[in-house]
């Protein structure tokens, strides 16, 4: 279900990060332990049966022991959950730069680092920051053994990137600080709301923003084809003194800073669940005036440093074990119908969704593709001023 964060606005709270990625020697990427006996290379295998099976995959991405992800705070989605999960099992340390970063920054770093071992080995984009860096060449084509059950439409024919878990736009509200919590677009540009409203950072970079934007448009007679209204609602939030360019994150609701903040409905659950400790009364509400919903995207770097932990994380995180953890963490799996019809499915987990009513509909690559230009060249006028 969409776009790309800069996941810098999602970190929850106190929760410590995963180290940063260590800066090591500017060399080429290491290739030795990600090649068989028999000569099979993991940088060019497009699925585990390629590469000899996943007992081999396993053995490979042992043997390179690092797995290098970027841009992933441990509190998004129930990452924390997922990056300890795989480390337990396969014994593959996981080091995770810049947990603050956007899709934009994960894109920069692929391109800059090129042949570098410390270059990112997989990504989680917004999905147009996806197609973007598909379009780049940027990304090693691989099938999960699961890939046949994600959604058309979920996923590149090539496997160069797919759909992992998505969820709807919704509004935070810090009920203890706001007298009266807002539940549409429309009730964001009442006066009482006056420097409150802020977004998950900026929606040139961030798919959560990106989202909000989309969002804003749809409840004011926009499209998936024209999002330009959002940009003109966002325009009258600034004009009118409600719209705040603070990016919103859990420490700056903790600090009063940004009490209504519009994000993804399951960062916004999970913080109310973190909130109750700390007596922020966190409301979460999808808008009904503008309900837009949308997945992140998984994808290898095709230069990855460690072409077998990479394809293995892929393997896990689309393994019944790996979706439903995303689905503890609030976020809906892109195999969520799949598994439910299988009986692996997390139903505890399920129920406790957002609720929300109909069946989302989702923007075409060339829909997001100039909506992203769009953004891109009118945001900064939006909000200026």
């Amino acid at each position: 279900m969409t776009v790309s964060p800069p996941r810098n606005a999602v970190l929850g709270g106190s929760l410590a990060v995963v180290a940063a990625l260590a800066l090591s020697a500017c060399g080429a990427a290491p290739t030795n332990s990600s090649t068989t006996a028999d000569g099979k290379n993991a940088a060019t295998a497009t699925s585990a049966a390629d590469f000899g099976g996943m007992a081999a995959l396993v053995k490979a991405a042992k043997k390179e022991g690092t797995l290098h992800i970027i841009a992933v705070p441990r509190d998004w989605a129930n990452y924390g959950a997922i990056i300890d999960g795989f480390t337990k099992k396969y014994g593959i340390k996981i080091t995770d730069e810049n947990p603050d970063g956007s899709s934009q920054d994960e894109i920069n770093a692929v391109t800059s680092r090129k042949g570098q071992d410390r270059a990112p080995d997989v990504l989680d984009l917004g999905s147009s920051f996806a197609l973007s860096a598909a379009q780049q060449g940027l990304l090693a084509p691989y099938k999960v053994a699961s890939f046949d059950q994600i959604p058309e439409g979920q996923k590149d024919p090539k496997g160069q990137w797919f759909n992992d878990y998505g969820g709807y736009i919704s509004i935070g509200c810090d009920a203890k600080r706001v007298k009266v919590c807002p539940t549409t677009f429309a009730d964001l540009l009442k006066p009482q709301y006056k420097g409150q409203v802020a977004l998950n950072g900026n929606p040139t970079k961030s798919g959560s923003a990106f989202g909000g934007v989309y969002a804003a448009a749809l409840a004011n007679k926009g499209s998936f084809d024209d999002i330009q209204p959002g940009l003109d609602f966002f325009g009258k939030l600034k004009k009118n003194g409600n719209y705040t360019p603070v990016e919103s994150t859990p420490a700056t609701v903790e600090k009063g800073e940004t009490p209504i903040s519009i994000d993804w409905d399951y960062l916004n659950a999970g913080y109310a669940d973190e909130f109750k400790s700390k007596g922020v009364d966190w409301k979460v509400t999808i808008p009904t005036d503008g309900q837009y919903a949308q997945y992140y995207s998984q994808a290898i770097n095709k230069d990855a440093p460690h072409p077998a932990a990479a394809r293995l994380w892929q393997e896990y995180l689309y393994s019944a074990e790996g979706q439903n953890l995303w689905l503890k963490g609030y976020a809906r799996p892109v195999l969520m119908t799949s598994m439910e019809s299988a009986g692996t499915l997390d139903k505890t987990a399920a129920a406790k969704l957002p609720q929300v009513s109909g069946t989302p509909s989702f923007p075409t690559e060339a829909q997001q593709a100039k909506a992203k230009t769009v953004i891109a060249s009118g945001w900064a006028k939006a909000v200026s001023g």
